[in-house]
């Protein structure tokens, strides 16, 4: 199974239509904020696709949740923006220990505008990046294939 993780477009909703017409093999697709209007109309050109949404900092009026988790492929995944989890200051510590208190395998959040895996006690930590204004380079999105019991999550340039 392949996810695709997308956050931060922050108006790019031409870039986000693009990324998803090329990822023909990711049927979940992960939006973690900012901005989720960008999103919300691409649910409906791609119906054989399942989204994930969170809201993030930016998402003011947005009635999606800021923290979710999912089941998939036997993992449970933790989605979130990251604002509330501190990451913006160089720690996913916060966001790890909501993760293994969950008895999560992933833990997906955005924010920062940098790309950015880790594995941590054996939690995967995935930060896609940007698709509208990277921090550190490229526009990056990422994707994770799961199979068996092996996670493999990468960062993919713009």
């Amino acid at each position: 199974m392949r996810l695709l993780v997308l956050s931060d477009s922050h108006g790019k909703s031409e870039r986000l239509e693009e990324i998803i017409r090329k990822e023909t093999d990711a049927l979940h697709i992960f939006f973690l904020g900012d901005l989720v209007r960008d999103i919300e109309n691409l649910v409906f050109l791609f119906p054989d696709r399942t989204f994930h949404i969170v809201a993030g900092n930016c998402d003011y009026f947005a009635a999606e949740k800021s923290i979710d988790t999912v089941k998939l492929a036997g993992k449970k995944i933790l989605f979130t923006h990251g604002h509330n989890f501190r990451v913006k200051y160089g720690s996913a510590e916060y966001l790890e220990s909501f993760a293994r208190q969950n008895g999560c395998d992933i833990a997906l959040y955005g924010h920062t505008h940098i790309p950015d895996i880790d594995i941590r006690g054996g939690i995967f930590l995935v930060n896609p990046g940007s698709v509208g204004h990277s921090r550190s380079g490229p526009e990056t999105y990422a994707v994770i294939d799961i199979t068996g019991d092996k996670i493999i999550p990468k960062t993919i340039k713009i």
